[in-house]
């Protein structure tokens, strides 16, 4: 490699890392701002309780996809921990389901809260192909103490307990 060569290869790399910079800046400005934009929206999310009662559907593990402002599928909240995909246990209590998320706090939806758990096909970015076109993702949906309702998305590992926490739900 002569040296005009080798030159143009180090500013071209360079050219390239401030541009890639940028662009990861600029991603993170935008979910920092939407936070803000949406913070007055979503409120606190309410308390987990001390004690619940015994379990009234069966626990799901599986992935926490992360939660919408309702109706919009898309509109992924970002407040918090609410925005980001991880591994999670969904159970559900006389009094609510409890979110337990691995590496981020648990999210409790108390039953008068519960406005319907209905199953997707996709839901913020997560579009899971099914073989018999019915839902793959579990959409709880639910009014926040602010007044916002939002949805909050899972897929199981095993899908087979979505008709009971549907009409759990019910």
């Amino acid at each position: 490699m002569n040296t005009p060569t080798l030159i143009g290869s180090l500013i071209f790399a360079a050219v390239l890392l401030v541009l890639v910079t940028w662009l990861i800046q600029l991603m993170m400005r935008g979910w920092r701002n939407r936070a803000a934009r949406q913070a007055e929206l979503i409120g606190t999310l309410p308390p987990v309780p001390d004690t619940v009662g015994a379990v009234t559907a069966p626990s799901l593990r599986g992935l926490y996809v992360g939660c919408t402002l309702s109706p919009r599928w898309h509109d992924r909240v970002a407040v918090g921990d609410l925005g980001y995909r991880t591994r999670a246990v969904v159970t559900g209590y006389p009094e609510g389901i409890m979110v337990q998320r691995s590496g981020a706090h648990p999210i409790w939806i108390p039953r008068e809260r519960l406005i319907a758990i209905r199953t997707e096909r996709g839901m913020v970015g997560k579009a899971v192909p099914t073989a018999n076109h019915d839902g793959a993702i579990l959409a709880i949906r639910w009014r926040l103490p602010s007044g916002t309702e939002i949805d909050t998305g899972f897929r199981a590992d095993n899908r087979d307990s979505y008709p009971q926490w549907i009409e759990e739900a019910r």
